[in-house]
């Protein structure tokens, strides 16, 4: 007999895997190529939370329906993230961007609405945790989060829109040299982009411990949840090496749906979690 909660986890646990390769090995594609293979996607994936959710979101006690609710503002902005595997990564060229700016913005839109989402769905967990007698670590979460969730909109509006506009102007007025104001900026947004990173993973990573200091999920999983948020929060602040392994690996901790997949794999393991208690009404 087919185990379809099993099987549901195990699609869903590989889709920001599978999102990144496909982005980063095919790069960009027309949206009418890609955007119905993602509607059929975002179908498949919801259908897939719901046969690992279902026992959880149809219980009758408010407190497994509120641990299902916090996983699936987690989860949720990965339909939308996972859009960007025909997008492909960000344009490296000034015509490729202008060419695409409407894509553009409607990957950076998506990033700030997922980020926003999963920082209420980690804030919600954090009370969970509270209330639950987890007294350190909910709370260096949610300072770390705190202090992220600005920086990362900014962030995101930065690439979304400001370069958008000034490659476009940039274009039309076929300057040959940036101006100062653009180098400062670019800089300024080298340095905010680097802070935002760390604090992601590091909230990450002291939600790990929240957990496993709660003794929600097994030790073995947070201490994975800590340790690769602890490598990526490294990764994001290292200066520049010309040594090539850590220049990707730090390009890649950097990618901006990247601090979220962590995140997003503790909510699976929550819905899973949730889940697992009997319906009492079936």
């Amino acid at each position: 007999m087919t185990n379809r909660p099993a099987l549901s986890r195990l699609y869903l646990t590989l889709v920001p895997f599978l999102a990144a390769a496909v982005a980063l090995g095919l790069g960009h594609n027309k949206p009418q190529l890609y955007l119905p293979i993602w509607l059929a996607h975002a179908a498949l994936m919801a259908s897939a939370v719901w046969g690992m959710g279902k026992n959880c979101f149809t219980n009758p006690d408010p407190g497994q329906r509120q641990l299902g609710i916090i996983a699936l503002l987690v989860i949720i902005p990965w339909i939308g993230f996972t859009v960007f595997a025909g997008m492909g990564p960000p344009p490296t060229s000034i015509p490729e961007w202008v060419n695409t700016a409407i894509e553009q913005q409607i990957r950076y839109a998506l990033l700030i609405a997922g980020g926003i989402l999963i920082t209420v769905g980690l804030a919600l967990l954090a009370n969970k945790l509270r209330q639950s007698g987890e007294q350190h670590y909910w709370l260096l979460g949610v300072l770390a989060l705190g202090i992220a969730q600005p920086l990362f909109i900014a962030n995101m509006a930065y690439w979304g829109s400001f370069l958008g506009e000034s490659f476009t102007n940039f274009s039309a007025s076929s300057m040959a040299e940036r101006p100062d104001w653009y180098l400062a900026m670019r800089a300024l947004f080298s340095w905010i982009s680097g802070a935002e990173v760390a604090l992601l993973y590091l909230a990450t990573a002291a939600f790990g411990l929240a957990l496993q200091s709660a003794r929600w999920f097994k030790p073995k999983v947070c201490r994975l949840y800590v340790f690769f948020s602890l490598v990526g929060a490294l990764l994001s602040v290292l200066p520049s090496f010309s040594f090539e392994p850590l220049v990707i690996a730090t390009y890649l901790v950097s990618i901006p749906a990247f601090p979220f997949i962590m995140p997003y794999l503790m909510a699976l393991n929550l819905l899973n979690l949730a889940n697992s208690i009997p319906n009492r009404s079936s």
